[in-house]
């Protein structure tokens, strides 16, 4: 398989006619196939198929289909139609949540406007295995079942009559054998093939192959998701942590053959709802760190409901005796209220945190609130018992070319009712 010759770019939620050119570049029935396949695999969680074509859902990120790429990008307003922005805003949560390392090299490769998010991932388990044969391999044992010409191990007597019959100088044994060709090892190899096939013609290529010769010839396996439960994690596998879980990113992603037979397929995929949710988190949790006040911040805080079913909203912020209640939602909402849905589910979280505000965070493309935006809960004797606010925060920077990093900041300023309170329009 060669490098992409071709390249799709799509905001999420937009849709792919096939028969049809976008960017000079055609959208074929045979892409068509190959997705509403991929789509059926995930139980139709990835797009939608509709006449002719495939709309994307809250999905971000990149598949790529023999030589065509097509990314999936996130948009959070109609503001801004750059796509080279949005492409840095994913990129920049995704290495924010760490689900991406781009070290400086890559860097500067990710400021061109060709790049693959494919190739960013997989310079990143190249650069993981190379430092691994640098600190060198390690050997483990595992049990091994063949003829030997020494007796050792166990002896496996009705395998040894039915094959030793003839050869009385061999002993058909189960041994161990203490050596690289192992799970860990088989697994990673299984990656870089995948890797090898999907990089030709480009300058990971040669990369690829580099590394393929310096690794140990291993038994080739195809892994799947019990696969990697079997892989040890110990102080000895420790240095594989993140070779392994890119790999099993690659791997389990890989669809050989998705489409009569024909089209290879890999597709990194993530939900922009958890993604958002984890970059406002993390923003959250630093902004608290950096704060000169007590502020702890949790996320997905479990509470039992009701017979076993636990609730749990996205983030809970306490602070002394009072607890915030966050929900985020990754929607552009507009001038639309939310739904009767959502707030009764705000409802519920204060009344189990005994929350004095709760607040449904969407996206947009500026930052605007202040304490009126706090409605009441009123109860019957119409005593206020909780408040619950709609937050809508910019994604971008005040000059639109990059993400936003100080939506932390700038949540809390607003729980905590600061005079710096930030409006920006």
């Amino acid at each position: 398989m060669s490098k992409p010759k071709h390249k799709i770019q799509v905001f999420e939620h937009q849709t792919l006619h096939y028969g049809r050119m976008y960017n000079d570049v055609g959208f074929t029935v045979n892409h068509f196939n190959a997705l509403a396949k991929l789509n059926e695999l995930h139980e139709n969680k990835y797009f939608t198929v509709v006449h002719k074509g495939i709309k994307f859902a809250q999905y971000v990120g990149v598949v790529q289909i023999e030589d065509l790429c097509i990314e999936i990008l996130p948009k959070a307003d109609y503001a801004s139609e750059d796509k080279k922005v949005w492409q840095g805003v994913l990129i920049d949560m995704l290495m924010a949540t760490k689900k991406l390392k781009v070290d400086n090299v890559g860097n500067a490769k990710v400021n061109k406007q060709n790049i693959h998010l494919l190739d960013i991932y997989f310079e990143w388990f190249l650069d993981e295995v190379q430092l691994l044969l640098h600190q060198g391999l390690i050997k483990q044992y595992y049990k091994e079942t063949n003829n030997v010409k020494a007796l050792k191990g166990k002896l496996e007597f009705a395998g040894h009559i039915q094959k030793n019959l003839i050869h009385k100088e061999r002993f058909y044994t189960t041994h161990q054998v203490y050596e690289k060709d192992h799970l860990i090892h088989q697994v990673l190899s299984q990656a870089l093939r995948i890797i090898e096939q999907f990089s030709k013609g480009n300058h990971l290529y040669s990369k690829c192959k580099s590394v393929q010769l310096d690794f140990p010839e291993v038994k080739q396996i195809q892994a799947n998701e019990a696969t990697f439960a079997k892989i040890p994690n110990s102080r000895k596998t420790a240095p594989y942590k993140t070779a392994v879980e890119i790999s099993r990113l690659i791997i389990l992603n890989f669809a050989p053959n998705v489409s009569s037979g024909r089209e290879n397929m890999l597709a990194l995929l993530f939900d922009m709802n958890s993604l958002w949710e984890e970059y406002v988190l993390l923003c959250l949790r630093k902004a608290a760190s950096n704060s000169d006040q007590e502020i702890s911040i949790h996320g997905q805080k479990s509470k039992r409901f009701w017979n076993g079913i636990s609730i749990r909203p996205d983030i809970v912020i306490e602070k002394n005796d009072e607890t915030f209640i966050i929900d985020t939602k990754w929607k552009n909402i507009n001038n639309s209220p939310p739904s009767t849905n959502d707030l009764r589910q705000m409802y519920v979280y204060n009344e189990y945190w005994k929350s004095s505000k709760a607040m449904l965070l969407y996206p947009s493309n500026a930052t605007k609130f202040s304490q009126e935006d706090f409605i009441p809960f009123n109860s019957i004797t119409d005593v206020v018992h909780h408040q619950c606010g709609i937050g809508k925060v910019s994604v971008l920077k005040e000059d639109g070319k990059g993400l936003n990093n100080e939506i932390g900041s700038e949540i809390l300023n607003w729980f905590l009712d600061k005079p710096e309170n930030p409006v920006r329009l």
